[in-house]
């Protein structure tokens, strides 16, 4: 088998596809496959494209209406209430709309007024989903994807790769991972997890099956008064959560890793207790810089 590599942009994040084929032709097909399914996925989702359906949908919310949503938006749906009820309403679609507040391209913190105003609109409770009906109860609101759509377009695009007969290799959509599967010479992939603090890697692990996934305070943030203040913020009170740097998580499917490392990062102390009560492998580190988790350095 020969070794093929393919970088694109999409949903905002550099994106590589690697895998083994038989055949340059298998490989670039399977890979074309990917991209497209990821751009329509970005397309379909994205809240920056007025012809998004996703800006269909807030367009309807901002008027508390309700529509019809097809299959695949009812699934994301579904999931998303599923992550809000596993959380204790933690992980909320609808908390988007504090990004009007929070300008981390901007050093400077935003009026608690404002804050008050935005959580005023923000509650999956605030809003009925009743497959297929998704309606708003409240004018204002706004759906947000973001924390679901790019891992879902992760798991999409292994099963394209199988589809393809290609049963080795790995999807990486901005740093949300699954294993196509494992290599043909080694078995397993050796994958490297961000420091949260400093450059480089924070741990190696090996990986021959399943999804990693990531979520911390470093992406984007501001530093205040030595007061460092990340994008992962809570939909309760509207402030950046405190007390996690990052979480990594280790999962069959990248759409589970995400959730519950965005979860247990969502959840700030009791993160940690929450993440072993799931049984999935993962690492996670303080803002004070201390360690913990179950997965194992390769």
């Amino acid at each position: 088998m020969q070794y093929f590599h393919y970088t694109f942009k999409a949903m905002g994040t550099p994106c590589e596809i690697q895998l083994f084929a038989k055949t340059e032709a298998k490989a670039k097909r399977g890979a074309e496959r990917v991209i497209a399914d990821v751009k329509r996925l970005e397309q379909r989702y994205s809240r920056y494209r007025a012809d998004s359906f996703l800006s269909k949908i807030n367009r309807v919310a901002a008027n508390s209406g309700k529509l019809k949503v097809d299959a695949e938006t009812a699934a994301l749906l579904n999931y998303a209430q599923t992550c809000y009820e596993q959380s204790d309403g933690m992980f909320d679609i609808s908390s988007g709309l504090l990004r009007n507040a929070w300008r981390f391209d901007q050093n400077r913190l935003p009026e608690a007024e404002l804050i008050e105003q935005l959580l005023a609109r923000i509650g999956w409770h605030k809003l009925h989903w009743q497959e297929p009906v998704l309606e708003f109860l409240i004018p204002g609101m706004e759906l947000d994807f973001g924390g679901i759509v790019k891992e879902y377009a992760v798991d999409r695009a292994v099963n394209i790769c199988w589809q393809a007969d290609i049963h080795h290799g790995v999807i990486n959509l901005g740093g949300d991972i699954r294993l196509i599967g494992p290599r043909p010479d080694t078995g397993a992939w050796h994958i490297g997890i961000k420091h949260p603090r400093a450059d480089g890697v924070l741990q190696s692990i090996a990986l021959a099956t399943g999804a990693l996934a990531s979520s911390g305070d470093y992406e984007r943030c501001i530093t205040i008064n030595n007061q460092r203040y990340g994008h992962v913020l809570n939909p309760k009170t509207g402030w950046p959560v405190q007390y996690l740097a990052s979480v990594s998580v280790v999962a069959d499917l990248c759409v589970v890793a995400g959730s519950a490392s965005t979860i247990a990062m969502l959840k700030e102390e009791q993160g940690p207790a929450w993440l072993n009560s799931l049984g999935l492998k993962h690492s996670w580190v303080t803002v004070q810089g201390e360690y913990g988790g179950n997965l194992p350095f390769a």
